[in-house]
């Protein structure tokens, strides 16, 4: 699921959820709250810790492993899987701050992980040198505690000090302390936060901005702050002063400082909803908000203002499109000047997938069906230069600055479903790039081919998709295909070399289909907005044709072909497992909402009601109730074998929505498995093993119920 992310860049991404006290208290505190509901007699699996429901998981967890461990792929998959997580020839991204270049890495000897650092001199050379920063497995045995790191925020500009976050298990509420990069030790009674969903900002060196469980009322319903207070060093955070209050109904308020070639800005963001926000920017003692329509993405350069928009916008007689990226002097937009620069306008099939900011240089990466552009652009003479920066032909990009500050430096990372990923260092306005690293490849793709095809939906949409199989594929209907698919909150599925899924599925003779239908962000906001709330139906619909179009082609057949997704993608699972079930022949289910009846009165789940609907307005579960899951389960129906997994860590997307969908389906005499991971979080995992062998699971069940 896209969840709330305190990051202006990233509230679109997105690694992408619960409260401040532990995981069992909010979730026995909840379940014990609800009334009963005479039609779920499944509510007690709510509780998520509760011996009874723990006692239910761990049975049907022995049945799934006694099944699925018993096949002979399962083993030899499980241990290439935690062999190419463990490899010491992954490629290990770093992120530059003062001079040193950072970088988070798990292998056999660091299960849970260890934050290292080197030299960009040092980075360049095939077997650099770290210099070991946090050991989290040390630290976790030190203090008995099942510590996953969640990141960190570092001190500008003497980079000396940060705050990490780390999780109990995976978890997304996290416990932030204060950390020392000189001495490599965390500070001795500097600021730290007990566990909770907090979003924090450095202001300066003795001076937070914080939002976070203050007690009484301070989070939203959604779990996420509400209020933001400014904390000083050395005084207790009950102290701390109010500076900004949001509502109850919001999803969040977050905190950030940003600073871009040489200025500082100081936002308040006020999360009204998932896609609509109210921003403030700090001029001196006041909070000054920024006009803008209730959907736009704010963000900075220089003196520049950049505003992304979400939906058509008419300013002064002209209307920018739904998708624009525009530009405007700040100071003088907050004046009331609206002289607005418009520096990437969308096309029907052309969006805006990211925007990276190097010292002199924006760099904008777009989409164009379903394939990556890279464009320069430059302020010179207070007018946007734009040129082209060179782009593989096929596969998808990302770029990143290196360092906005002093450099036009830049990491590429370049990759598509058969060709290992490789890193690329070089800097805008040279046309040198520097090949500093390169996946192995980890699978056999010497006969593979990637093509792209396009299906019909129901409305007559053009509805793209990627396949990759071996070139000359027999099509005779017979072949093993796997579908994926997500179509949500404007995510895009673009292609990446999936070593797992190359490795366990197409080096056994296996097609896999990677669908872009609507709801994600392929096409921008417009493609998204399609099927959000009452027009749902078209994101599984556009699914439902591309399996159609396999089957038409001859690619697969009903008896070979299987689908997969997560999250919001577990969600698509579970309408095709109830809307199509002869269509397919296994489903894959992880992590999903299924019940949405309920979904938005679990943990995160009333943050997400600005992409499905509010279930309690009649209306709206009107066309709700049209595809949720839970609720249109059939005894009289046949399904296809299904695979659910879950995590009792996700404090994202409740388990219960898993568990409960299982107890009923099982309760209806229907043939399925389930499978839920102690530890995880919504990633399912919390380190290699155990995303190795969750991985195994899934393709050992796909294997044998597809060939």
């Amino acid at each position: 699921m896209n969840h709330y992310i305190p990051d202006l860049t990233k509230w679109l991404i997105a690694a992408s959820m619960a409260t401040v006290v532990l995981l069992a208290d909010v979730t026995n505190t909840m379940a014990a709250a609800e009334p009963v509901d005479p039609e779920d007699p499944y509510l007690w699996l709510e509780d998520v810790t509760g011996d009874r429901a723990i006692g239910w998981v761990k049975q049907q967890n022995a049945k799934t492993t006694a099944e699925l461990e018993a096949l002979p792929e399962f083993e030899p998959i499980r241990k290439r899987l935690l062999a190419i997580l463990d490899s010491k020839e992954k490629i290990p991204y770093v992120s530059k701050h003062g001079r040193w270049f950072y970088n988070f890495w798990r292998d056999e000897n660091h299960v849970r992980g260890v934050w290292r650092r080197t030299t960009l001199e040092e980075y360049k050379k095939p077997n650099p040198t770290w210099e070991t920063v946090l050991d989290i497995d040390q630290l976790a045995a030190g203090e008995n505690e099942n510590w996953v790191w969640k990141g960190y925020e570092v001190l500008y500009p003497t980079y000396d000090r940060c705050l990490i976050s780390l999780s109990r298990g995976g978890a997304d509420a996290t416990v932030i302390r204060e950390f020392d990069l000189g001495r490599k030790e965390f500070v001795l009674d500097g600021f730290s936060l007990a566990e909770s969903k907090s979003n924090v900002a450095w202001r300066n060196r003795d001076t937070l901005y914080v939002g976070t469980d203050f007690g009484l009322g301070s989070l939203t319903t959604s779990g996420y702050p509400r209020v933001i207070k400014e904390w000083r060093r050395g005084t207790p955070l009950a102290s701390a002063k109010t500076v900004f209050e949001g509502q109850n109904g919001d999803v969040a308020v977050d905190p950030s400082v940003v600073h871009k070639n040489g200025i500082t800005y100081e936002f308040i963001r006020r999360g009204v909803t998932f896609f609509t926000s109210e921003q403030f920017v700090r001029r001196g003692d006041r909070w000054v908000q920024i006009e803008k329509p209730a959907d736009a993405l704010v963000g900075t350069f220089g003196e520049q203002l950049l505003l992304r928009l979400r939906s058509d916008w008419t300013v002064n007689g002209k209307t920018f499109a739904a998708g624009s990226y525009l530009a405007a002097d700040f100071n003088r937009y907050l004046d009331g000047e609206r002289d607005l620069a418009a520096l990437f306008t969308p096309t029907e099939r052309k969006s805006l997938a990211s925007v990276s900011s190097t010292k002199n240089y924006l760099i904008l990466t777009e989409l164009d069906n379903v394939r990556n552009q890279l464009h320069a652009l430059k302020r010179d003479s207070g007018r946007w230069v734009r040129s082209a920066l060179e782009t593989p032909e096929f596969g998808s990009v990302s770029i990143g600055a290196i360092d906005d500050e002093e450099s036009d430096d830049y990491f590429l990372t370049v990759a598509d479903f058969v060709t290992p990923t490789t890193l690329y260092f070089g800097a805008v306005g040279s046309e040198k790039r520097e090949k500093l690293k390169a996946l192995p490849a980890f699978f056999n793709a010497d006969h593979l081919e990637v093509t792209q095809h396009e299906a019909t939906s129901r409305d007559g949409t053009r509805v793209p998709y990627f396949q990759v199989s071996q070139r000359g594929l027999e099509l005779n209907g017979k072949n093993p295909t796997l579908l994926y698919g997500y179509g949500g909150f404007e995510i895009s599925l673009l292609p990446s070399y999936n070593a797992s899924m190359g490795s366990s599925w197409l080096e056994k003779g296996g097609v896999y289909v990677l669908a872009n239908i609507r709801g994600g962000g392929e096409f921008g906001p417009r493609w998204h907005t399609a099927a959000r709330k009452e027009n749902r139906q078209r994101a599984y619909d556009d699914f439902i044709a591309i399996a159609e179009h396999l089957i038409q082609r001859k690619v697969t057949s009903k008896r070979h072909l299987g689908i997969q997704g997560g999250s919001n993608g577990g969600l698509l699972m579970g309408v095709m497992l109830t809307q199509r079930p002869e269509l397919f022949k296994a489903v894959v289910c992880q992590v999903p909402l299924l019940d949405m009846k309920r979904f938005n009165k679990l943990l995160a789940g009333a943050s997400w009601m600005d992409e499905y609907g509010n279930p309690d307005k009649p209306e709206e579960w009107a066309y709700i109730s049209k595809y949720s899951p839970y609720q249109r389960l059939g005894k009289d129906q046949k399904y296809p074998r299904t695979l659910f997994t879950t995590s009792t860590r996700d404090d994202r997307v409740h388990p219960g929505h898993a568990r409960k969908m299982v107890a009923r389906m099982k309760e209806q005499g229907h043939d399925l498995l389930y499978y839920e991971n102690i530890e995880g979080g919504h990633g399912g995992a919390a380190n290699n093993r155990q995303s190795a062998y969750m991985s195994a699971l899934a393709y050992t069940f796909l294997l044998k119920e597809l060939r």
